[in-house]
């Protein structure tokens, strides 16, 4: 698919800063982050991402609805790779007093790893595996480490709740993004 593609068919790369959606519900989706207690973090994250093989499965989950739109599979491929990322970013949070995250280049990582190009019957059980992962390091937060704290790259600052409840935007707002 990349091959198809040309300079007037590139994703624009998001540079908005998502933060926001911690203090207020976002008009796209819906989501209210400040509705999400700690002990729905695991199981939220559970049942948004349930949906994905359902859309993995559609004949044009590959296809882009327009030139410069994600399809699904990479819409997919991307739930896959913030399930990941932020199971990183949590594990250093729970292992290290104030952790600084790497900078993650998430339309970077898309072109790099070809997400448009990589197989739904694979992606799917990649992404349901890392969903699953996360989850559990979110279940097994003690009480006492809700409020430990981390740095973006950018300086924003999160708790192991507030990252959470970030967590759990992504991947309710990329449901709607694909229309699931």
């Amino acid at each position: 698919m990349a091959d198809q593609l040309n300079d007037a068919d590139a994703i624009v790369p998001d540079t908005k800063d998502w933060t926001w959606t911690l203090q207020r519900p976002c008009p796209d989706c819906g989501f209210d982050a400040r509705t999400v207690a700690a002990a729905e973090i695991a199981p939220t994250t559970l049942a948004s991402t349930a949906p994905w093989a359902a859309v993995l499965a559609r004949p044009d989950a590959a296809q882009r609805p327009a030139p410069d739109v994600w399809s699904p599979l990479e819409y997919a491929c991307h739930v896959r790779d913030v399930c990941r990322v932020f199971d990183g970013r949590l594990r250093l949070m729970l292992d290290e007093d104030g952790p600084r995250f790497a900078n993650w280049d998430q339309d970077e990582t898309a072109v790099a790893d070809r997400y448009g190009e990589q197989d739904p019957a694979v992606v799917g059980p990649q992404l349901e595996e890392a969903a699953a992962v996360v989850a559990d390091r979110f279940a097994g937060v003690r009480a006492d480490q809700w409020g430990r704290t981390g740095l973006r790259s950018d300086g924003s600052e999160f708790t192991v709740l507030s990252l959470g409840q970030y967590f759990l935007h992504d991947l309710a707002h990329h449901l709607v993004d694909v229309r699931a």
